[in-house]
């Protein structure tokens, strides 16, 4: 989880600056949490409490404001009853990343998944962003090869894995929805060599940035059996403290 949001925090300085190549300073001053992360928190934190997603979207969204939410979710925010607004967006992928290190089996992970996403993302393309992305997770902790989760996910989710990150680079333009951005990230994760190399990968596709590196660390952290210490403790710096404790929490939680 916490590869997840120290993507975003990296990727947070870029999304509006695409930044096309692996060799940036990793944090600047100015690199920040945004909606990934605090939506990932939340998702750890309803795992943990049992607490209902769309409460703790709303509770962590209302209290975090100003994180680059988008329009249709800056607006179920705030609303009484809190109904999905069938969206495809790549919301339901960055939020995901505590489901696939929670539960220890595919049936369990797409489930879970699918719940996490459809209070707000219950169209089908952004229940299968999530789905992809925590399972990807899940295989990655389980000690599945890159070419064993390409071929897992491409096979059941119908995504073309086979793009190289050389020919999806130039052409690649900002895109929220979970059928144009997910695929990339894990693409990303699945031509990396280190944690480090995945998020640098992911941001220098362009688009998305912080969201695209987020769904790529969550991914990058399983497979490579954690952060580097280095950049987690820079990363930790830039979080709040509710947030570093929800991360020593699910520790625990998960162990």
């Amino acid at each position: 989880m916490l590869g997840a949001m120290i993507g975003d925090i990296v990727g947070s300085v870029y999304e509006w600056h695409n930044i096309k190549t692996t060799d940036f300073v990793l944090f600047k001053s100015n690199s920040t949490f945004t909606d990934d992360t605090v939506l990932t928190a939340a998702t750890a934190k309803a795992l943990m409490t049992g607490m209902d997603y769309a409460e703790a979207y709303q509770d962590f969204a209302r209290r975090y404001e100003g994180r680059g939410y988008g329009g249709n979710f800056s607006r179920w925010i705030w609303a009484e009853d809190p109904q999905p607004y069938n969206s495809w967006g790549n919301g339901s992928a960055m939020r995901v990343s505590p489901v696939g290190f929670a539960f220890d089996t595919a049936a369990e992970v797409l489930a879970e998944a699918e719940r996490s996403a459809s209070v707000t993302h219950n169209h089908p393309e952004g229940i299968k962003g999530a789905q992809a992305t925590a399972l990807a997770i899940l295989l990655a902790r389980q000690g599945a090869s890159q070419s064993d989760i390409r071929r897992e996910i491409a096979d059941r989710f119908d995504y073309d894995l086979n793009r190289k990150l050389i020919d999806i680079r130039p052409g690649y333009a900002f895109d929220v929805s979970c059928q144009g951005s997910v695929p990339e990230a894990i693409i990303a994760f699945l031509e990396s060599e280190s944690y480090e190399d995945a998020i640098r990968k992911a941001i220098s596709l362009g688009g998305d940035s912080d969201t695209i590196a987020c769904i790529a660390g969550g991914i990058a952290e399983a497979f490579y059996g954690g952060v580097p210490e280095e950049i987690a403790a820079e990363g930790r710096e830039r979080l709040p403290g509710e947030f570093v404790q929800i991360l020593d929490d699910f520790m625990e939680f998960i162990q």
